[in-house]
C-alpha cells in the first residue's frame, strides 16, 4: 500500500496572479490521483512540523526571516520570484511535516512507498536563503531527519526536476552520509549544477542536460548515476519529483513525456528494492503545465503503487 500525504494548508500558500507556482498545481495533482485506479492509495493528513525542525537544515536566522516576512494580507516579496502570503508559513511547516512523517512511516513499514503532494516546493531553498518559489528545503530536511532520528547510515536524494536542486545541494554539501543526484536542463535557472560540483565528499552527482534533449539522453544519464547510487548503498531513497522536464512545460525546454517519468520512477524503484527493501519517499517539486503535471504525476504514482504491492 502506497501512502499519499497532503493537507488543506497547502492551498493557503497563495502567489500573485500570473505566478507559475499556483494553488491550481496541487488541484491538478489531486484531481489526477482521484481517478479510480488510485483508490488503493492510503491518504494521510500531513502533520505540522514544529518550526524547530527546520533548523536541522537551515540556520535560525533563515527561519526567523521567513516567519517575520509573512504579511497580514496580500503578498510579501522575498526575491525576484518568491513570495509569501498569510498562509505560507503554515503551509511550509506542513510540507516539512509531511515529508518527515512519510519517512517515519516508510521506515517503520509497511508500506514501503509514499508520495507527498504539498507546496510550497523546497529544493531551491538554501541554508540561508529562500529562493525559486521555495521557503524550506523539504527533502533535505527529511534526509537529515532520517539520519538523525532513525540512525540511518546512508540516504540518497534523487532529483529529476528540470531545475537544479541548488538548495538540497547546499544543505547536503558537507554531509558524507547523503548522496545527492540531480538531473536538470543547463543552462537554466538557478545557474548551478555543473558536473564539477561534487560535494565535500564526492557524494554529489550533477547530470546537466541540453535544451531540447529528451528521454534517450535522460535514460543514459540516469542509468549511469543509479549505478553509483547502488554502490553508495542507501538505507532510504528520497525523490524530489519535479515534472517540469515535460515537453509541454512553459518554464524549460526538455522534451520528456509521461513515459519517461514512468521509466525513471521504475528504475528508481528497482534500485530501492535492491538497496533498501524498497523504502522510497517522493515529494512534489515543480511542474507548471497543469495537464502535463497531472498526467506525469499520475504516471509516477502509478509505478510507485505497482512496485509497492
Amino acid at each position: 500500500m502506497t501512502l499519499l500525504y497532503t493537507h488543506p494548508s497547502a492551498d493557503a500558500h497563495v502567489n500573485p496572479p500570473g505566478h507559475p507556482e499556483q494553488v491550481a498545481r496541487l488541484h491538478a495533482v489531486r484531481q489526477a490521483l482521484a481517478a479510480p485506479e488510485f483508490a488503493g492509495l492510503e491518504h494521510r493528513a500531513a502533520p505540522r512540523a514544529a518550526p524547530e525542525k527546520v533548523l536541522i537544515a537551515h540556520d535560525p536566522a533563515h527561519l526567523e526571516a521567513v516567519r517575520a516576512a509573512i504579511p497580514d494580507v496580500g503578498w510579501a516579496h522575498l526575491d525576484e520570484d518568491t513570495y509569501v502570503s498569510p498562509g505560507s508559513f503554515e503551509a511550509a511547516l506542513h510540507a516539512v511535516g509531511a515529508v518527515c512523517a512519510a519517512v517515519d512511516a516508510v521506515l517503520e513499514g509497511p508500506p514501503r512507498k509514499a508520495f507527498v503532494a504539498m507546496r510550497p516546493p523546497g529544493h531551491h531553498a538554501e541554508r540561508n536563503r529562500p529562493m525559486g518559489f521555495c521557503l524550506f528545503s523539504n527533502v533535505a530536511i527529511a534526509a537529515r531527519h532520517a539520519l538523525q532520528a532513525h540512525g540511518l547510515s546512508r540516504v540518497a536524494v534523487l532529483d529529476f526536476d528540470v531545475h537544479h536542486g541548488n538548495g538540497t545541494q547546499d544543505v547536503l554539501w558537507d554531509e558524507p552520509r547523503a548522496m545527492f543526484v540531480s538531473s536538470h536542463e543547463m543552462p537554466l535557472y538557478p545557474g548551478t549544477g555543473a558536473v564539477s560540483e561534487r560535494g565535500a565528499h564526492d557524494q554529489i552527482v550533477n547530470l546537466p542536460l541540453r535544451a531540447g534533449s529528451g528521454g534517450a539522453e535522460m535514460r543514459e544519464a540516469w542509468a549511469a548515476a543509479l549505478a553509483r547510487v547502488r554502490d553508495f548503498g542507501p538505507d532510504l531513497i528520497l525523490v524530489s519529483a519535479g515534472f517540469d522536464a515535460h515537453r509541454d512545460d512553459p518554464l524549460a525546454d526538455l522534451m520528456w513525456t509521461e513515459d519517461d517519468f514512468a521509466w525513471l520512477t521504475g528504475a528508481i524503484c528497482d534500485l530501492a528494492q535492491d538497496a533498501c527493501s524498497g523504502r522510497l519517499v517522493s515529494c512534489l517539486e515543480g511542474g507548471y503545465d497543469l495537464r502535463a503535471l497531472g498526467a506525469s504525476c499520475a504516471a509516477h504514482v502509478r509505478v510507485l503503487m505497482e512496485r509497492d504491492e
